[in-house]
């Protein structure tokens, strides 16, 4: 939904000057060339920044006339946008530490004043996690955290949210389970895998102990190139998975029929329907486990779908049976 109300005006009025005076490049004083003006929402109000830009005249310089904004204006926002970081960070929290949906959200942040669409707090979310992915795989903050334990053992996968699009291929160390790294990559290449997987290895500088995937050609290949030497193995899951199929096509058949013995539960459920007798609460509460039990699916290859079904109907036949045993001797 997009914004309803106009943006308020600044409320208060803010000047950044560069604290750098001399060109980071070539040394030499930068002049202060020009202004620019800047409205950004916080959580304190809506601010109206004025910045002064300073740029490079030596024309030999690499930075020649490319202007240098004030250091302080990136803690205060990213770039092109209007909404402060404490705004990101808040709607960061709402989301992940108090599990908040996107409208609840907006509502939250109205409430303190904010004027802002839900789209917009999509966009926030975006950001947000975006900047959790960065310090995430922030080789800084991982060396020292992964040289306690002496190496690696990496795990390589890709996530393809449709087909056309790109594919997120994420590195994670298997002892420490940390994210090493998160890039989309446009194909799954031998040569593009590689390329990631040297990229981890250079930039944490430790040695690689093993290597787990699902076993795709490409991904073989890249590990021989990339780690030559270093074993590669098929990652549990997908061993079972495959080592499973065949029970699993039987398990499957076995569930289809398993269906076709309780496909009178609807009209079960109509012949008592608005009534609030004890037999019909009776029925529906068998009618109630016979549906849990059809979908419930489980999580092959570990739970097979067919047994638990066939496991959860006995046990409804099972109770049948016991009403129907007591119901009779009450009846004698």
């Amino acid at each position: 939904m997009a914004r309803t109300r106009c943006r308020p005006r600044p409320t208060q009025d803010l000047t950044l000057v560069p604290a750098r005076t001399a060109c980071p490049a070539c040394g030499r004083p930068m002049r202060m060339d020009y202004h620019n003006g800047r409205t950004l929402t916080t959580l304190e109000g809506v601010t109206r920044l004025s910045l002064h830009i300073r740029r490079c005249h030596h024309a030999a310089c690499s930075r020649y006339r490319r202007p240098y904004r004030p250091e302080a204006e990136g803690r205060l926002a990213l770039p092109h946008h209007e909404f402060g970081l404490d705004v990101i960070a808040t709607v960061g929290t709402l989301r992940h530490a108090q599990h908040r949906s996107v409208p609840e959200i907006h509502q939250a942040l109205t409430r303190r004043g904010l004027v802002l669409a839900q789209r917009s707090v999509a966009n926030l979310l975006d950001r947000y996690d975006e900047l959790r992915a960065l310090a995430t795989c922030d080789a800084a903050r991982l060396r020292p955290l992964l040289q306690k334990q002496g190496g690696l053992i990496l795990a390589l996968d890709g996530l393809q949210p449709d087909v056309g699009h790109e594919v997120l291929w994420v590195v994670r160390d298997c002892l420490s389970g940390e994210p090493l790294v998160a890039k989309s990559l446009l194909s799954a290449t031998q040569k593009d895998l590689a390329d990631l997987l040297t990229e981890v290895v250079q930039a944490l500088a430790l040695p690689v102990w093993a290597v787990v995937s699902d076993g795709q050609h490409s991904i073989r290949k890249a590990v021989a190139q990339a780690l030559p030497g270093v074993p590669h193995q098929l990652c549990h899951f997908h061993y079972l998975r495959e080592a499973a199929k065949p029970i699993y096509e039987a398990d499957r058949h076995a569930k289809k029929e398993l269906k076709k013995t309780v496909r009178g539960v609807r009209a079960l459920e109509r012949q008592v329907e608005g009534r609030d007798d004890p037999l019909a609460e009776v029925v529906q509460g068998y009618c109630a486990a016979v549906r849990s039990a059809l979908t419930d699916d489980g999580r092959p290859p570990l739970d097979a779908k067919g047994l638990l079904l066939e496991e959860r109907l006995t046990a409804v036949c099972a109770s049948l049976e016991r009403t129907a045993e007591k119901g009779g001797r009450r009846g004698s």
